[in-house]
């Protein structure tokens, strides 16, 4: 039920950035409750940048021992085809310690203007563990607003829901984060809230968030 976790943190690191260009970037999010460090690359194949590989690693760890069963790592490359600037698709094989392989298929669909941004993903995959395949839907936003020349705000949200045999509730989640960038550094305070499995186990924890572009 937990596999679904990575395509937040790809979110939350700026899904439309690698539609266009070469980058690397990271995240840390931690708080009184659980620590996700996220690291997710993305590269152009092709001189027409129409094919590009993006990968994703990361891991969650709960503080708590009760909440350690919910603790997690994961690895997923991905191959996109980048039909125009709003729109991509393309295959991954996504890797989790507690979910074991699946093989997953999602298309893209962008509005992005210089403070604004706003992603939706849809997506179905096939995991190995259960023999079964399952849909899952995931939406952002971000928006940012220069304070002045060197410092801006940015407010983020990210909203997650996956259903297990396309018909029973396996994983949601509602990130929300606002902080400031500052010279290419971006941190602030962010609060999740986490539902497990088809009758919900809710989870929540608030922290800081430290963002960074290499």
């Amino acid at each position: 039920m937990k596999k679904a976790f990575i395509i937040s943190s790809f979110l939350t690191i700026g899904l439309a950035n690698f539609l266009q260009a070469q980058f690397t970037q990271i995240e840390l999010f931690s708080g009184f409750d659980k620590t996700d460090f996220t690291l997710y690359s993305s590269y152009p194949i092709n001189e027409k940048k129409t094919l590009s590989i993006a990968t994703l690693a990361f891991f969650q760890k709960f503080r708590d021992e009760q909440n350690q069963v919910f603790d997690e790592a994961g690895v997923q490359p991905t191959l996109f085809w980048n039909i125009n600037k709003s729109v991509a698709v393309g295959p991954s094989l996504y890797y989790n310690s507690f979910s074991g392989y699946s093989e997953r298929l999602s298309a893209t669909f962008s509005l992005k203007s210089p403070r604004l941004l706003f992603v939706i993903i849809p997506t179905v995959a096939h995991s190995e563990q259960n023999k079964a395949g399952y849909a899952e839907v995931v939406a952002q936003f971000q928006f940012n607003t220069p304070i002045n020349n060197k410092v801006s705000l940015w407010i983020n949200g990210q909203f997650l829901t996956v259903w297990d045999k396309f018909k029973t509730h396996s994983r949601s989640f509602q990130q929300l984060r606002t902080g400031v960038s500052f010279k290419g550094h971006q941190f602030g305070i962010g609060i999740d809230f986490d539902q497990y499995g088809p009758n919900p186990i809710k989870k929540s924890s608030f922290g800081l968030y430290y963002r960074k572009t290499l």
